[in-house]
C-alpha cells in the first residue's frame, strides 16, 4: 500500500465490505470464534450499521484544542509471529490493516511506548502511521526509564522514539508508570538528572505538543504527582479507570478511580483512560454478572458497557483499547460511533449492583501487560494468572469438596492448567527471587500469589482442598 493514504482513498480503494473480510479473514487463524455476544451487537435497533452511518465521538482538548477521538488504540498487544531465525516479531501487515480500519473510522490517537511487544511497539506503531498524513492522527508514547536512571539512557529512549515513530514532533508524551515509590522515585527518575528540565525545554519547543503522566500507585503517591501540578503543569494524566475500579480499588495497591477521577477533574486536567475493561475481567465476567448485564440490555456486548461506563465522564479525553483482532475493534467502533452515555441508574447499576457481585470472586490484579517477563526461573506469570483468573470468572474455579460437580470442576482445572502452562513454566517453579515484584505496574506481589495459586493446586491434585 502506497505512502500518505487518506480516509477518502482507503475507503475508495478497499470498499467498507472488503475491508471488514479482508482483515477478518487475515485475523481468524489465531482469533477467536465469532460468540454469539459479539454477532449480536453488530445492528442497532433500526437495523443499521453504525460502522457505515455512525460518526466517531471526540472530545475537544481544552489545552491545545485538539478534536480526539473518544476510543484510543492501545498498541502494548498486536499479534506476532516467527522470522525465518525463529524469533518472534510483530505482524507488520495486521498492524497495517487495524490501524488503517481505526483511521477510516475516526480513531485518531495511538498510544505505545518503547517496552511494548518486546520493544518493538514503537517501529511497528511508526510503519503503519508514516503511510497516511500526519495531521490525521495523534501519537503517544512514553518516558519508560524504569530499569535506570540514567539520564543518557532517557534521552536515547527519547531519541529513538522519533525515529522509531518517523515523526519530528511527538502529540502526547508521558512519563510513564509514575506513583511507585512516590516522589522520592519521580525526584531519582526525572528531577535529579535533569530529565524533566529537558522534556519541559522541549514542550517549549514543540517537539512535545503535551506533557503528562500515566500513574499506577497508592492515594499518597498520586497526591504527590498531583502537588507537583503547579510546577510541572501536567497537560494530561492517563490513569486507570473502569467499573469496577470505581469503588473498589485495592487500597493497598491502587487508588479508587472515583477519587483519582475527582482529583483531576477539579484541575481541569484531560484524561486519558487505561484498563477500562480491567485487564479484559470485564469483558468475560462471571456467568451471574453477564446474566445480570443481559437482562438489563440482551443486545450490548459485555466490553460496551465497561466502555460507555468510562465514556460517560465528561472529563475523560480518551479511553484506550488494545485491540489485537479486527472483531474487537469493530465491536468498539459500534460502542464509540454515536456515542450514548450510561444515566446515572446505568452509573449505580455498574459501580454498585455489578461490582459488588465481582468484589466476592478472588481474581488477580493483573492485566497481561507482561511487564514482569521475561521471569529469570522461566515461569510464566501472566499465563498462570490468566488462567487462574478466567477460571474464576467463567464459573469453573473449585472452591472445596463440598461443592456441587466438584470432581469435575476439579479435574477441568488440573487439565486445562497443564494444557495452558508447560509445567517446567508453572507456579511451583517460583524460587521467590522477587525480581518481578518492581516491575508490575500493579504492585502485585507476584511471588506470593504464585505460591497461593501453587498451594491451591497441590490441594487439587492430593484432592484435599476443603475452602478457598
Amino acid at each position: 500500500m502506497k505512502k500518505n493514504i487518506d480516509r477518502r482513498e482507503f475507503l475508495k480503494k478497499t470498499g467498507e465490505g472488503a475491508a471488514i473480510a479482508g482483515a477478518v479473514a487475515m485475523a481468524g487463524a489465531c482469533a477467536p470464534k465469532k460468540t454469539v455476544e459479539t454477532v449480536a451487537s453488530i445492528a442497532t435497533d433500526d437495523g443499521s450499521d453504525p460502522l457505515e452511518t455512525g460518526k466517531m465521538e471526540l472530545r475537544t482538548n481544552p489545552g491545545n484544542g485538539d478534536k480526539v477521538s473518544l476510543l484510543g488504540y492501545g498498541c502494548m498487544r498486536f499479534t506476532m509471529k516467527k522470522d525465518e531465525n525463529g524469533k518472534s516479531i510483530v505482524d507488520q501487515e495486521n498492524v497495517n490493516n487495524l490501524i488503517d480500519y481505526a483511521l477510516a473510522h475516526g480513531v485518531n490517537y495511538f498510544d505505545t511506548a518503547p517496552v511494548y511487544l518486546q520493544g518493538q511497539s514503537e517501529k511497528a506503531v511508526g510503519i503503519a502511521l508514516a503511510r497516511h498524513p500526519r495531521n490525521t492522527y495523534y501519537i503517544a508514547t512514553k518516558m519508560s526509564n524504569f530499569q535506570s536512571n540514567d539520564r543518557k539512557v532517557a534521552m536515547q529512549l527519547y531519541k529513538d522514539a522519533f525515529k522509531n515513530l518517523q515523526t519530528d514532533y511527538i502529540d502526547y508524551y508521558l512519563l510513564h508508570s509514575l506513583g511507585r515509590g512516590g516522589a522520592q522515585a519521580f525526584k531519582a527518575r526525572f528531577e535529579d538528572n535533569g530529565v524533566i528540565d529537558f522534556l519541559l525545554g522541549e514542550r517549549e519547543k514543540g517537539k512535545i505538543r503535551q506533557l503528562g503522566l500515566s500513574f499506577h500507585g497508592d492515594k499518597q503517591s498520586f497526591d504527590e504527582m498531583m502537588a507537583l501540578h503547579d510546577k510541572y503543569h501536567w497537560d494530561f494524566v492517563q490513569i486507570q479507570m473502569n467499573y469496577f475500579d470505581w469503588k473498589h480499588a485495592d487500597g493497598v495497591r491502587n487508588v479508587n478511580a472515583e477519587y483519582l477521577y475527582q482529583e483531576l477533574d477539579k484541575r481541569g486536567i484531560p484524561i486519558v483512560i487505561m484498563e477500562p475493561l480491567q485487564g479484559g475481567r470485564l469483558a468475560k465476567p462471571a456467568e451471574n454478572v453477564v446474566n445480570r448485564l443481559k437482562e438489563r440490555d440482551p443486545q450490548a456486548s459485555l466490553a460496551s458497557w465497561a466502555f460507555r461506563f468510562v465514556g460517560s465522564y465528561p472529563r475523560v479525553m480518551c479511553v484506550l483499547s488494545g485491540m489485537v483482532y479486527m472483531e474487537h475493534l469493530q465491536d468498539n467502533l459500534r460502542t464509540f460511533m454515536d456515542f450514548k452515555p450510561l444515566s446515572d441508574d446505568e452509573k449505580y447499576f455498574l459501580d454498585t449492583d455489578i461490582s459488588d457481585i465481582m468484589a466476592n470472586y478472588p481474581t488477580i490484579d493483573c492485566n497481561d501487560c507482561k511487564y514482569c517477563m521475561p521471569c529469570p526461573y522461566g515461569i510464566d506469570i501472566p499465563g498462570i494468572f490468566m488462567h487462574y483468573n478466567n477460571s474464576v470468572n467463567q464459573g469453573n474455579f473449585p472452591r472445596s469438596k463440598e461443592q456441587e460437580e466438584y470432581q469435575k470442576l476439579r479435574k477441568a482445572y488440573l487439565v486445562s492448567y497443564d494444557r495452558a502452562i508447560p509445567t517446567l513454566r508453572q507456579a511451583s517453579h517460583c524460587v521467590g527471587c522477587k525480581q518481578c515484584i518492581p516491575k508490575c505496574p500493579q504492585s502485585i506481589q507476584i511471588p506470593r500469589q504464585l505460591r497461593r495459586i501453587d498451594d491451591y493446586v497441590e490441594k487439587l491434585k492430593q484432592n484435599t482442598l476443603t475452602s478457598e
